[in-house]
Parts: structure tokens; sequence; C-alpha cells
């Protein structure tokens, strides 16, 4: 009698320890599933602004331009609502501009806080048409060889985003959400646009005479 006494305490106290560890592991993911929903719904919000701003700096160039008799037919945007996918074609400059809506929560590496959950916003110059395929990791690694620029949403709306610039080394930039949409865009715009292509050029090989 005393052995099945003992064996119900046992499995008791087992049952409670997993209890209480189960309980924090919960908690702690759910939390994270929150902040995966709120910056996720933020995103989605910045995403749609930076189109409006998109279609009024095309409008903007295409004057520009036109006034300097320049034809305007190769300004202009396209913009993929259901895969999050914004092109902009400034002659002959392209940028895309890509969210992804994560099946998973995703954080920013902190130095000397926790990790921050974000949603984010990648820009590339060019366009990756593998991308109207669908999202998985080889079109992830393919957009981050052609990143220019990222912006990363945090799920507080009063919370500051943060733009890192590639050629920057990185280098993180404060902005509130309400500003973002549009600075990003003309960030990425001028880091692209203000720079220029070079001519291929084969190995130099050192002839004799």
């Amino acid at each position: 009698m005393n052995n099945n006494f003992d064996d119900l305490e046992t499995t008791v106290r087992k049952s409670s320890v997993i209890q209480e560890r189960m309980s924090l592991v919960s908690s702690h993911m759910y939390k994270q599933f929150l902040e995966y929903q709120q910056s996720n719904a933020n995103t989605a919000i910045l995403f749609e602004k930076m189109v409006e701003n998109m279609s009024l700096t095309v409008e903007y160039l295409k004057q520009s331009f036109t006034t300097r008799g320049i034809p305007s037919e190769n300004i202009y945007y396209e913009y993929d609502k259901q895969r999050h996918i914004a092109v902009m074609n400034i002659l002959w400059h392209s940028i895309t501009l890509f969210t992804n809506m994560k099946d998973n929560p995703k954080a920013l590496h902190r130095e000397k806080d926790v990790p921050l959950f974000t949603g984010r916003i990648i820009a590339i110059k060019g366009f990756l048409p593998e991308l109207k395929q669908g999202y998985n990791d080889e079109i992830e690694q393919k957009l981050l060889d052609m990143e220019v620029a990222s912006l990363y949403v945090p799920a507080d709306k009063s919370g500051k985003a943060i733009i890192k610039i590639r050629h920057l080394g990185n280098q993180e930039f404060y902005i509130n959400q309400m500003e973002a949409p549009r600075e990003f865009l003309l960030k990425v715009v001028e880091t692209i646009c203000g720079g220029g292509n070079y001519h291929k050029e084969g190995s130099r090989v050192t002839i004799s005479i």
C-alpha cells in the first residue's frame, strides 16, 4: 500500500514540476506571439504607406525629367499587394521593396538589451523574379545578397523603427513610425540613384612588346 502512495506522490510531484516549467515556456512564447502579430500588423501599415510615397515620388520624378526633356516612360512603379512586393523603376535603375509576412517571430539582436521582435522591409537594387513564386530560404539568401537597406518595425506603435544601411556597416538609424515610410524610401532612392554602374572589364594582362 505504501508503494502506491509513494508512486502517487512521485507522479504528482513530477506533474507539478512539468506544469510549472511549461507555464513559464508558454508565457514566454505567448509574449513572442503577441509581439509577432503586432509587429506584422505595423509592418503591413508602413508598407502600404511606403507604396503611397512611391506613387508620389514617381509622379514628381516624371515631371522633373520631362521638364528637362528626358522621356519618362521608364519611370513607374508596380505593386503586388498579395505578395507584398513593390518595384520602382527610375530610368536605368530598378528598386524592389519586399516585406515577408513571416509565419514565426523574428528578432533583431541587441547588444545590451533583450532581442527586439520586429517586422522587416527589405530594399534591394534590381528585381528578383523568384519572389513571385513564393518565399523560401534560398530566396531569402538572394535577397540578403542584394540588400541595400532594411527597415525593422517593432510591435509597439510608439516605438522607434530602425533603418539599417548595408554599405554603412549596418549602422542603425532610429526614426518614428509616422516618418519611417517616407524617409526609408527616400534614403533607398538616394543611395541607389546617387551611385552609378561601372563598365565591366576583363582582367588586366601585361603584354610584353
